[in-house]
């Protein structure tokens, strides 16, 4: 099979990538290898056969085209699903063996080359060691783990691909003839195994698997990749003068799975607790393994150096509480540190074996949370630095200290999510119940409702007895929040610390679940001397509209009285989240984006009038049709003064796996972020662009926005769009793929496109290469512009200003991704004749778009900038190709009536390969 050379978007094309294409050549023969061993040398023959016509067919050959679909439309299924695997089976392959290359070329680079450092000799040349000081004390990078299905692959392949990782990797490292041998033994192994495995899921995961997954590459994280990455992190700060306090926060990691409820009813209560105490099986394992390491380690003894008194204090008032082995006792009388520690590991032992009996806690046998935990450590270390051992205390100590800062028994502090609606459900019984009076609620405005609210949220009586009487929806929604009290009584404050609000439609939706959180005992305003808030709450601007009211929406919350007081009892920080999914579904990705760069900086605005900090929430999916792309470009990309060293963003579906599954990529990317994050909030204080250069852009882009928005709500208000989009995309397969808890469409949401989710709308458009989220309506907002003479100025736009280059830079190779001779081929086989001229209407804005887009950038052809990355998109497109008509032909049997359970299983597998090798799902 063929050789896939890459080179990473971010990375200087290299001239040669013989070690990529000698793996990805020996990976390609032994899958040929297996494929005549596990089935027939016909079977190989005939791949290659497909392989060899798809290649003449790109090339223009005409008669190559029609051979190959018509070979493919004619194939029986058992031959069919065995074409199928066997592509997606390469492409699973060539993936791994991409990131393999990756990892190594990273591995070469000069030290003083990474992104940190990097970012830290700017912030130095510009500002100063104390200005990195600054910036490192305020830097909290919050990478957030959602369980949004576009995760195609099972965990059994993603295990796999890691074992074939590690082999390649080990023979790079040493490329002997025997390890050849063995790396090829190994490999042949794992490929069998991989094509004797089933590649669809049996059941529909559960949120407890959704978590397990995600906890696969945490682990790692915590094992692997963070402690390595936070000592050095201080380490580079300190040789250039500046300081990271060894219990800063740079990183911690957040998780959706088991508290994001919105349109999930398997999402309940006891699943929130459930996954919590999954998390803190591995936290605490994790922790366990590190301390060990450091009683291995810190041997001193007290016939040779001092302990000070506050140790000697804690380590005596451990021994009388805990049940320490009389060996260790005996064995380390002389050496404290050693018992001290042997102290902690017990006492989480403890908390280990507590939490998973879901008991409460005990003072001075267990841990809640980090805080006991650090003092603990710091003690230790203190202990150490007074007594002659600061290279000791800088040693494991310190990373152990710095891991357990960042990860807590915790590992990921959760999100709840819920929609606006929930809440006001159950503010309806209670307040009716009050006055007596049915609807009375839901009868009031939206401006009365948030004034009642107010005065409610202010005032010290109860609105019910304690449970409420609800009924069963407000229940469950109640019980949300004492759930959330629980978690924190078992777990710490840090468990949960930030309610979502879906569907934020104006400020009365915040501060309706922030009465029900003091109804359930999460708030308390009036009886104490200080205001207590133990979460806090924040608005998910998701829609255009909601974009555009973000500043009124924010104003008005923050101009009530009680709820400023639960933002000052936070610490002054009001997080707001972005939605990036739906906006672009709402309005195309022109005005998505656009108008979410806008609602930052009037974020921004509010915030500052209200004398408070901001903390952006990016809700950006894998796509760049859901938001995605390099992130290190979009946050650089972000207004001025909107990072002040804080940040949240999803990290979704296929992303993670590519982003976290090798340590050394995993480290690359949150290297990535973390520079991004500290050089934006350290240097990008004002605006990079003129005043009235900057005013000048801004009134482009809104023209551009607005003929964008106009040609895309044109296409998707046409009534005939959802019979279209049904018949050329195979969307209402994703459900059969079993790959996530979360029904495709929201509850009680009715035919047609309004209720469908983001993610399915993106999968559907995706397979079938139409990719339409991508880039649809860009073309026509961009010509308006160039046809009112404003060449000179989008190429001075893209030049110097950041977010139109990342902007252009994502649509650019989504159309190279785009493919739309593939995508004539559903159409033409499953789209009724009369709804052609939908087709028709995309291929002329797809024309359009490119055009534009080479106007400006001044390219000949789609990614010329970037030769080594199209070549990678135009030879994936040789496996991709047969996979795209195999599943067109089975699609047209289906919707012919034939329901053999086979084809379905053929068709889901088809689904499969389509995402494996353009790596996106949605």
């Amino acid at each position: 099979m063929d050789s896939l050379p890459v080179d990473p978007p971010g990375r200087p094309v290299a001239p040669e990538d013989a070690k990529l294409r000698r793996d990805i050549r020996r990976l390609g023969e032994l899958l040929g290898e297996t494929l005549v061993r596990q089935e027939s040398q016909g079977l190989l023959d005939q791949v290659e056969n497909v392989r060899q016509l798809t290649k003449a067919a790109q090339r223009g050959d005409e008669s190559a085209t029609r051979e190959l679909a018509k070979s493919l439309s004619t194939v029986d299924l058992q031959h069919a699903m065995l074409l199928v695997r066997s592509f997606a089976t390469y492409f699973h392959l060539a993936n791994i063996a991409e990131q393999v290359d990756r990892a190594a070329h990273l591995a070469e680079r000069p030290e003083d080359a990474d992104w940190i450092n990097q970012a830290m000799d700017r912030i130095i040349e510009a500002r100063g060691p104390a200005a990195l000081t600054t910036a490192l004390s305020r830097l909290s990078v919050r990478p957030v783990y959602t369980a949004h299905p576009t995760e195609a692959s099972r965990r059994t392949a993603l295990l796999k691909m890691r074992e074939i990782a590690d082999a390649l990797i080990a023979y790079r490292a040493a490329p002997t003839a025997r390890n050849e041998r063995r790396r090829d033994r190994r490999l042949a192994e794992l490929i069998e195994s991989i094509w004797q495995s089933d590649d669809l899921r049996v059941d529909q995961p559960k949120v407890a698997d959704e978590a397990r997954n995600m906890l696969f590459f945490v682990e790692g994280l915590l094992e692997e990749t963070v402690p390595g990455l936070l000592s050095d992190l201080a380490e580079e700060a300190a040789r250039r003068g500046a300081y990271l306090p060894p219990t800063a926060r740079p990183l911690i990691l957040g998780n959706w799975i088991g508290g994001d409820r919105d349109g999930n009813p398997n999402v309940s209560p006891e699943i929130t607790l459930d996954v919590l105490v999954m998390q803190h099986a591995v936290g605490i394992r994790g922790l366990i393994a590190m301390v060990q390491q450091c009683v291995d380690e810190v041997s001193m003894s007290t016939k040779l150096v001092d302990v000070t008194p506050e140790l000697a204090a804690s380590l005596a008032h451990d021994l009388d509480e805990l049940d320490i082995e009389e060996r260790i006792r005996r064995l380390n009388v002389e050496e404290p540190y050693r018992l001290k520690l042997s102290c902690i590991r017990k006492r989480l032992e403890n908390t280990r074996d507590r939490i998973a009996r879901r008991a409460e806690p005990r003072p001075g046998q267990d841990y809640v949370g980090r805080d006991e935990l650090l003092a603990d450590l710091l003690l230790i270390r203190d202990s150490l630095l007074a007594n002659h051992g600061e290279l000791i205390a800088q040693g494991a100590l310190a990373t152990l200290i710095r891991t357990a800062s960042a990860f807590g028994p915790q590992v990921a502090t959760m999100d709840v999510r819920e929609h606006s609606d929930a809440h006001h459900h159950v503010l309806a019984q209670l307040a009716d119940r009050v006055t007596g009076t049915a609807g009375e609620y839901a009868a009031r405005s939206r401006e009365e409702r948030l004034a009642y609210l107010g005065e409610e949220l202010a005032g010290r009586r109860p609105l019910a007895p304690f449970p409420p009487p609800l009924d069963a929806e407000g229940q469950r929604t109640f019980e949300t929040f004492t759930a959330i009290r629980t978690a924190q009584r078992w777990f710490g404050p840090e468990v949960i610390e930030s309610y979502i609000v879906s569907m934020t439609q104006g400020a009365d939706d915040l501060l309706a679940p922030a009465i029900i959180a003091r109804e359930a005992g999460l708030v308390d305003l009036t009886s104490g001397r200080q205001p207590r808030a133990d979460i806090g709450f924040v608005p998910l601007l998701e829609t255009v509209e909601e974009l555009r009211s973000a500043g009124t929406i924010l104003d008005q919350l923050l101009s009530v009285p009680a709820y400023r007081a639960i933002v000052d009892a936070r610490g002054g920080v009001q997080e707001v989240m972005l939605g990036y999914s739906d906006s672009n579904k709402d309005a195309g990705i022109t005005t998505s984006q656009w108008e979410i760069h806008r609602a930052q900086r009037v974020l921004r605005d509010i915030c500052a009038k209200h004398g408070i900090q901001l903390r952006l929430f990016h809700g950006r999916g894998g796509s760049v049709g859901r938001g995605g792309g390099p992130t290190h470009e979009a946050i650089l990309a972000q207004p001025w003064g909107t990072l002040s060293g804080e940040i949240k963003v999803t990290e979704q579906g296929e992303v993670i796996s590519d982003k976290y599954l090798l340590p050394a990529l995993a480290r690359e990317n949150l290297e990535l972020t973390l520079a991004a994050v500290m050089e934006a909030s350290a240097l990008h204080t004002s605006a990079r662009v003129e005043g009235a250069t900057l005013e000048g852009y801004d009134a482009i882009m809104t023209g551009i926005s607005d003929a964008a928005f106009t040609a895309y709500r044109g296409l998707v208000d046409n009534p005939q769009l959802p019979t279209y989009f049904a018949q050329s995309t195979p969307f209402e397969q994703l459900g059969d793929l079993k790959i996530g808890s979360r029904p495709s469409k929201r509850p009680d949401s009715g035919q047609g496109l309004s209720g469908l989710r983001a993610i399915p709308w993106v999968f559907g458009w995706t397979q079938s290469r139409q990719i339409i989220p991508g880039w649809f309506g860009v073309g026509t907002g961009l010509r308006a512009a160039l046809d009112d003479g404003r060449l000179d100025e989008l190429r001075a736009m893209y030049a110097g200003w950041h977010f139109f280059r990342t902007f252009i830079s994502n649509v650019e190779m989504m159309c190279k991704k785009t493919r739309l001779d593939i995508a004539e081929e559903y159409v033409s086989a499953l789209v009724d004749p009369e709804l052609h001229v939908i087709f028709e209407e995309i291929k002329a804005e797809y024309a359009r778009t490119v055009a534009a887009v080479l106007e400006i950038t001044g390219e000949g052809e789609l990614l010329e900038a970037q030769p080594t990355l199209k070549r990678t998109l135009e030879v994936r497109d040789r496996y991709l190709d047969p996979i795209s008509y195999l599943q067109v032909s089975m699609l047209a049997r289906i919707r012919a009536g034939d329901t053999d359970p086979q084809l379905q299983r053929a068709l889901l597998l088809a689904v499969n390969g389509v995402a494996a090798g353009l790596r996106n799902t949605g």
